[in-house]
């Protein structure tokens, strides 16, 4: 979350004359995250989160998020349900820009999770993974293996500004993981999204999942790989190390729900490998291409030099779950 598009409360107050939420209370930007503007509003005492989007968002995945989103909640996966406005759509366009506004998540994310949280968040992930297996509607993912090299062309000539060496490691891990991506393993639609600021616990229940921004049809294996990079490395840049018992307990929690077959396993190293690739290179990307007076938290892209260290130097599946 982020806040590129600034409206006052006159701006605020039009959006929500499109909908039957009343009057507005108070509202506020809300500062992290890089894809999109959101803001938290209250109207007649209830809470709402307003995003409109930016950037990276097509407009016409907007009913894939919106169908998504609506489709878990009704099968009672904890995350916002869009709230449909006056014309009983979900999405609303409003000055040239299309937005939706989604029923608030109680909760707050926590920086340091404990392997139980990640058992806890291995569960509501396969369950979530069960559920999205037999919808309809999917999207393809523009952030694939398939994707990365362009993405690294467009950094190519500028990412040494970051570290010197970055064309060198990019290049070298790139060429590994195109030559062993994995082809037909169990896929449906994934979150492919979740950082620790994504998830939500009220103390140390979990209570849900936000941002569903990057959701797409992809591996369900990517998605763990994904969760391993995000929620299993502790420490900061030099000091990154890989936590393997949380990332046993992200794996005992899901497996009690979904099982993994056994290319899933043997493809664990090499999806851990491109999906830190993936995150290394769309912050190396946002680092370099910064919108002027946007309220926005940048997010490092050195710490995921030590996270592809030791993917590259892993054996198998052993050294991330035993």
């Amino acid at each position: 979350m982020a806040v590129y598009t600034k409206f006052n409360r006159d701006k605020i107050e039009k959006i929500l004359s499109y909908y039957d939420l009343g009057k507005l209370d108070q509202f506020k930007g809300i500062e992290e995250g890089i894809e999109n503007t959101n803001y938290f509003l209250s109207a007649d005492k209830k809470k709402f989160i307003l995003t409109i989007y930016e950037k990276r968002v097509k407009s016409e995945d907007l009913p894939f998020f919106s169908d998504l989103m609506s489709s878990l909640y009704k099968a009672n996966f904890k995350c916002p349900a869009p709230i449909i406005n006056k014309q009983n759509k979900t999405i609303t366009d409003f000055e040239g820009k299309k937005l939706m506004i989604v029923s608030f998540l109680e909760g707050k994310a926590k920086q340091n999770l404990s392997p139980l949280n990640c058992k806890s968040i291995g569960i509501e992930i396969a369950k979530m993974h069960k559920i999205t297996k037999d919808f309809k509607f999917s999207r393809e993912n523009d952030l694939s293996v398939k994707s990365w090299r362009n993405l690294f062309d467009s950094v190519k000539g500028k990412c040494s500004k970051i570290h010197k060496d970055l064309p060198k490691l990019i290049e070298e891990n790139l060429k590994d993981v195109e030559k062993n991506w994995p082809k037909d393993l169990p896929r449906g639609i994934i979150h492919a999204d979740l950082f620790h600021d994504n998830i939500f616990f009220i103390q140390d229940k979990f209570s849900g999942i936000i941002d569903f921004y990057f959701s797409c049809e992809d591996f369900f294996a990517f998605e763990i790989a994904i969760c391993f990079n995000a929620l299993c490395f502790d420490g900061l840049k030099d000091n990154l190390s890989f936590n393997v018992t949380k990332a046993k307990n992200f794996i005992d929690g899901y497996t009690s729900v979904r099982k993994l077959n056994e290319k899933e396993k043997n493809n664990i190293k090499v999806l851990s490998q491109g999906a830190a690739l993936r995150f290394l290179l769309t912050r190396v990307f946002d680092a370099l291409n910064t919108v002027e007076g946007a309220i926005v938290k940048i997010k490092d892209p050195i710490e995921y030099l030590k996270r592809l260290e030791f993917h590259k130097n892993s054996k198998n599946y052993e050294d991330y779950f035993f």
